[in-house]
């Protein structure tokens, strides 16, 4: 076994002290990607483990577009932008190998600074994942109660209605988490409430069934 395959075999196992010894013996091990491509440093975000990705993050030696996004840090962002524009102009725009572009990283793991770069550079407001997730960048943010990126996607002309899998659209999303400021957003940039999802589902009854009763009424007004 490679160390590249046993730092994910460690990662699996929640071993982060044992991931640290791998790495602090073979800095090259933080580099590892799964058979599909993605990172390790992407894998322990998706886990959870953001202590474990900082880790890994400082063996890298240099972080690439997406997980200088995930992990708002934004000078690499920065640099990270810089030669793509210097080699292709809808560089900023490009998919990860699992679909998603830097700026769904950004909205999805609560960086909203690294939103604004990527949007303030021309990064797609409505990129469309190249996944089943169909999940476009206002998705992410609404999922994970990133008011702010969100509030910044809208200013752009994001798509406050735009399905993604299953027919959600973010304010399915907003009821879920009973998330009232987000809701707020979304209404106030014309979300539909009676849109319903793939399951007859409107956002009011998303929200009752998780208990949101507050949001649910605001959402029947």
């Amino acid at each position: 076994m490679t160390d590249s395959q046993r730092a994910f075999e460690l990662l699996r196992a929640n071993d982060a002290d044992g991931l640290r010894r791998l790495l602090e013996q073979d800095s090259a091990a933080s580099d590892a990607r799964d058979t599909t491509g993605v990172s390790l440093l992407m894998h322990s975000l998706y886990r959870g483990q953001r202590d474990v990705a900082e880790l890994i993050a400082s063996k890298k030696n240099a972080l690439d577009i997406f997980e200088a996004a995930a992990l708002g840090r934004l000078d690499r962002l920065k640099q990270c932008l810089d030669e793509a524009s210097s080699r292709d102009a809808s560089a900023i725009n490009s998919r990860s190998k699992d679909g998603f572009s830097a700026l769904h990283f950004a909205c999805f793991f609560g960086q909203p600074a690294a939103a604004r770069l990527l949007l303030e550079s021309g990064a797609s407001a409505d990129a469309v994942a190249a996944n089943p997730t169909q999940v476009m960048p206002l998705h992410s943010a609404a999922s994970v109660r990133n008011l702010e990126a969100a509030r910044l996607l809208l200013e752009r002309g994001a798509p406050v209605n735009a399905r993604q899998q299953n027919g959600w659209v973010p304010i399915h999303a907003a009821a879920q988490n009973g998330d009232r400021a987000m809701v707020e957003l979304l209404l106030q940039h014309h979300a539909d409430p009676k849109l319903a999802n793939d399951d007859g589902k409107t956002p009011a009854m998303v929200a009752r069934e998780k208990g949101h009763a507050e949001v649910a009424a605001l959402l029947e007004k």
